[in-house]
């Protein structure tokens, strides 16, 4: 890949063909600017893996050339990879608005890198200068407080991002309304490229604002007499913030259950976005003590992850709530990719315990952050870009994407539909795809060990659906002898005690494949005849039940 010194490049590192991973750099001579910095949650094939970040190579080899990491929200997409990216490259400056700061912060700390980072607050209004570049901001409506766009200025023309947005023109929480002015000047003083957020480039129709979804929760929890547990994003501030007035008007107390969420709110009461009346939030252990009708359990969970407390209450092994008949939960949120099955697992296990679920959009619990279609195509006429890139979501959605953008006036050779690490540069000659740079996937497990590796992912698929098979012996290659064995051992493939005769069979063909590699060499190599045994023995367990379980083969040599 090589960019000409008059060129601007832009590449997305994450967050394109997916949802989450968002991850995109504007790079312009010897400066990079790096726009959000997120994980992606896994699909259910990930086996033993938490999240998904992005590959970070290019930006380690180029780290001299990053002046800042800017943030356009806090939710995990876009802020979940900072502190491993800090891991790396622990001297970029970051730039994110007073809510997205604080959970940043709580995560840096975690990590042990929070004093070792240069953090900065950004507003809207707030101006960075570089030798070359320029950011400034401009302001947004999501489904989290303090949402910017993010506009890099180059001698060429404003990149703009988006990041996730809709227009709201009826937020709650006296969060101010989208600036389309701004919007507006940007479109006139001349936009390069835009990257806009494609999550909901499907859906037809405006997205509902959130002051709506308020008034609908208002009015069921006002319609409950039992115990309610009502489960949302942590981050959420805008749900929690109409649970706990609908709390307070129904005579309810506030018990805070889950990390996350406790330093959520604490982190709104803080910043003044949350106005909580003294004793409405009581400690966890007093709402044993509080009729059903006065509680309101306000918890993680709602996208079904198995160590939330939404989760262990539904299994029942939560150590202070147990799930009650008539309790009444409510799921105000919608799953994410991946969380699917998990959530209608949760949802099945808390009916099977008697409790009343209301979720979905039937019940008009929660409404999208994202934009549809008509708020896409205006994003396009307000900011005008000469190029246009959809970012934030799957192909198809990229597609549809650009569909709208050339519906609102960009050249449909201006428009690119790219996956992640595809690098376009702008030039004063037209555009040009200059080469890729990484971007894959790296994996985080549950030790929080970044990169466990393609291999061992593969491996733990291989055991979920195939099993494992051992084989054991005691071989002299010297004298080229099976002393002992071979024996074979199943987990997860067959029943033994049902299957005698292909396990023998399996045994009568390891020990002709060992005499047969030992005779073929003067000098045996066990690492020849351990390859040879997992080869063949693969190819005949195949051949007997068309399954290809991992074959550990254990040789022990006589010395």
């Amino acid at each position: 890949m090589r960019i000409k010194n008059n060129e601007v490049a832009v590449v997305a590192i994450g967050g394109l063909h997916e949802i989450g991973k968002n991850m995109y750099c504007v790079q312009y001579q010897d400066e990079i600017i790096i726009m959000d910095c997120g994980i992606k949650f896994p699909e259910d094939d990930l086996l033993g893996i938490n999240y998904v970040i992005s590959d970070y190579s290019y930006l380690i080899k180029n780290r001299k050339k990053i002046k800042a990491l800017v943030v356009s929200h806090g939710h995990e997409d876009h802020i979940g990879g900072i502190p491993f990216l800090l891991e790396k490259i622990p001297e970029i400056p970051v730039y994110a608005t007073p809510f997205a700061l604080a959970l940043i912060k709580g995560k840096l700390e975690e990590h042990g890198i929070l004093r070792t980072t240069e953090l900065h607050e950004e507003h809207e209004d707030t101006v960075l200068k570089f030798k070359k570049l320029t950011v400034t901001f401009f302001r947004t409506t999501h489904s989290i407080p303090d949402t910017l766009g993010i506009a890099v200025h180059t001698p060429l023309g404003a990149v703009v991002f988006t990041g996730d947005f809709k227009f709201d023109l009826t937020p709650v929480m006296n969060q101010p309304a989208p600036d389309f002015q701004k919007m507006a000047k940007l479109g006139n003083e001349g936009v390069l490229a835009l990257l806009s957020d494609s999550t909901n480039a499907e859906v037809t129709q405006f997205t509902k604002s959130e002051r709506f979804v308020a008034k609908s929760l208002h009015d069921i929890i006002t319609g409950i007499h039992g115990r309610i547990i009502f489960a949302t994003f942590a981050s959420n501030l805008y749900r929690v913030s109409t649970a706990i007035q609908a709390a307070k008007d129904t005579g309810r107390k506030v018990a805070i259950f889950g990390r996350s969420m406790e330093n959520g709110v604490q982190n709104g009461i803080d910043l003044g976005y949350l106005n909580v009346p003294d004793g409405l939030i009581v400690d966890a252990n007093e709402i044993n003590h509080t009729p059903a009708e006065e509680v309101m359990i306000l918890c993680t969970g709602s996208q079904g992850e198995p160590l939330a407390a939404l989760s262990r209450i539904a299994n029942g092994t939560h150590r202070q709530i147990s799930l009650q008949p008539g309790d009444t939960v409510i799921f105000s949120s919608n799953p994410i990719p991946g969380n699917t099955l998990s959530v209608n697992h949760l949802i099945n296990k808390l009916m099977e315990g008697g409790a009343n679920v209301v979720h979905g959009r039937i019940n008009n619990v929660h409404t999208s952050g994202h934009g549809g279609q008509e708020e896409l195509k205006m994003m396009v006429r307000l900011t005008k870009p000469k190029y246009m890139i959809p970012v934030h979501g799957e192909y198809r959605m990229q597609v549809i994407h650009t569909e709208l953008a050339q519906a609102a006036g960009v050249p449909a050779e201006n428009t690119f539909v790219l996956e992640n690490g595809e690098v376009v540069c702008f030039g004063p000659e037209g555009s040009r795809i200059a080469g890729h740079i990484p971007a894959g996937d790296v994996y985080v497990d549950t030790s929080g060990t970044a990169d466990v590796g393609n291999v061992v992912v593969h491996d733990r698929q291989v055991l979920s659906e195939d099993g494992l098979v051992v084989v054991v012996a005691t071989v002299d290659y010297k004298h080229k002898r099976v002393l002992a064995g071979p024996d074979v051992l199943s987990r997860g493939f067959v029943y033994m005690r049902e299957s005698t005769e292909l396990i023998n069979q399996a045994q009568k063909h390891i020990y002709h494949v060992l005499k047969s590699e030992m005779d073929k060499m003067e000098h045996p190599k066990d690492s020849v005849i351990r390859n040879a045994i997992i080869a063949n023995l693969s190819d005949f367990l195949y051949s007997k039940t068309k399954r290809r379980p991992m074959i550990l083969p254990m040789l022990v040599e006589k010395k």
